[in-house]
């Protein structure tokens, strides 16, 4: 059985699904090491616009494989470059919406961390509880959860180690949406299918301009936007989309 599997549910969107239900989708080294080529490869395949990553009812990841890290060492954890991993799903260019049900623990709140939207439902449950087993959170908890939710509401979630729920979550800045258990895949694939209607060249520079942005001084990051501007003028698609709207009809983008 695969552990992730890879879906086309629409036009120029794509599903990734962790597909292990009987450990809670938790993140072995398989499942890791598949979210980093298929992340990879949809990055790269110029058909796909908007990708959205999920698990299932109950879980959308309930953290990393325990019992494939209890054993190992310090050379042996450097060896295995979960980082590296992590690094490459979140550099992939295209938006990437994470769908989350049940739990989203550990590594899979921090897999959810390395998306651009996240979709949760009203009974999803999210944190990071490595405290509890003597480590902490290293595929960027402590530090892709601060910059979403600030100093504060960080070290509580971090040095507690307790679940909160996606209404709190939501509150906090963690969560882009909250709906309906039953309804969060659906609205994140209408959210995907939203997005990749869209000029892909204006989708990939905002999501390339807010991730450079977040690291740099306001008057840097605003010459970055500027320039990316101007760079759109260049575009077929920036043609298209003002005819389409002085027309009063529906745009056909071709990211070009």
């Amino acid at each position: 059985m695969a552990v992730v599997l890879l879906e086309h549910p629409a036009e120029h969107v794509a599903l990734v699904r962790i597909n292990r239900p009987d450990a809670r989708n938790a993140l072995n080294m398989e499942v890791r090491t598949l979210l980093a080529r298929y992340l990879t490869e949809l990055g790269q395949d110029n058909t796909t616009r908007a990708i959205v990553i999920t698990g299932n009812e109950k879980a959308f990841a309930a953290g990393a494989d325990i019992k494939e890290m209890a054993g190992v060492g310090t050379m042996q954890m450097m060896q295995r470059g979960t980082h590296h991993l992590w690094r490459v799903i979140a550099a992939c260019p295209k938006p990437v919406i994470a769908a989350i049900n049940g739990f989203a623990l550990g590594g899979g709140c921090e897999l959810a961390m390395t998306c651009d939207i996240i979709i949760a439902g009203e009974n999803a449950k999210l944190g990071q509880p490595e405290i509890k087993i003597g480590i902490l959170p290293g595929g960027g908890g402590t530090q892709r959860l601060p910059r979403a939710v600030g100093k504060y509401k960080a070290m509580k979630i971090c040095l507690s180690g307790d679940m909160i729920l996606a209404k709190e979550a939501y509150d906090m800045g963690l969560v882009s949406e909250v709906v309906p258990d039953a309804e969060v895949e659906k609205r994140a694939l209408e959210l995907a299918a939203q997005i990749a209607a869209y000029s892909p060249l204006a989708v990939q520079q905002i999501k390339e301009l807010v991730l450079a942005g977040q690291d740099a001084s306001l008057d840097a990051a605003l010459r970055l936007e500027t320039k990316a501007l101007h760079i759109l003028f260049s575009s077929q698609d920036q043609k298209e989309g003002m005819q389409a709207f002085i027309d009063k009809r529906k745009p056909n983008f071709q990211g070009k």
